[in-house]
């Protein structure tokens, strides 16, 4: 009995060491991917910018930030569809991603197919929703091109934390930064952007 003890105490041991090696390199990963771009700035500047459009009540002063949001979001759709280009070079273990809420060290190697998705494919997806969105290419008025910006926004920063940590950490993070929960999120995207995203999480 001591000795079964002993042996699951040191493969919880040794678990626990792999999974933050594995969630170092995914950070590391990450990070030279977008290194390059200023996402996660253009990110943080659309949000604020929306939120302040979205409650200003001098109609010239709202006109004059919509002005300055469109070119940003111009910009951010033609880095992001960059990065996604980046990200598709990644190697297909290291893109795989486990559906499970928590993370399972090995999961790779591990786990079955469909219990796995393809970070390469969900960021793709990601570039086309925000390049749809910026483009307005549905025709949206301009608060609800905003509304379902942001959701592709937020929806993205998901799959990031996702990526690095896990579905729990990454559905915690979303509530606790932006009171959304990731359903929402998936539901005020565009519709091509849900659709596919559902896809690709088929079985989960």
């Amino acid at each position: 009995m001591t000795e079964a003890l002993l042996v699951l105490a040191l493969l919880a041991v040794a678990a626990q060491v792999q999974k933050k090696r594995e969630q170092q390199q995914r950070v590391q990963l990450l990070g030279r991917c977008l290194q390059p771009y200023q996402i996660e700035q253009q990110m943080e500047t659309l949000i604020d910018g929306y939120l302040r459009w979205l409650g200003e009540a001098e109609a010239g002063r709202a006109a004059q930030i919509r002005g300055m949001l469109a070119s940003t979001e111009q910009a951010l759709a033609a880095q992001f569809e960059r990065f996604a280009a980046d990200v598709a070079k990644i190697a297909a273990p290291q893109a795989q991603v486990s559906k499970l809420p928590l993370w399972m060290p090995w999961a790779q190697q591990l786990l079955p197919r469909r219990r796995l998705f393809d970070v390469r494919e969900a960021f793709a997806i990601h570039a086309r929703g925000i390049a749809e969105v910026a483009a307005n290419a549905r025709g949206l008025s301009g608060k609800a091109q905003a509304r379902q910006m942001m959701a592709e926004l937020l929806l993205m920063q998901h799959t990031c934390h996702w990526f690095c940590r896990s579905r729990a950490v990454a559905d915690a993070r979303l509530v606790l930064r932006h009171q959304t929960s990731w359903q929402q999120a998936l539901d005020a995207a565009s519709p091509a952007t849900a659709r596919d995203y559902r896809a690709l999480l088929a079985g989960y």
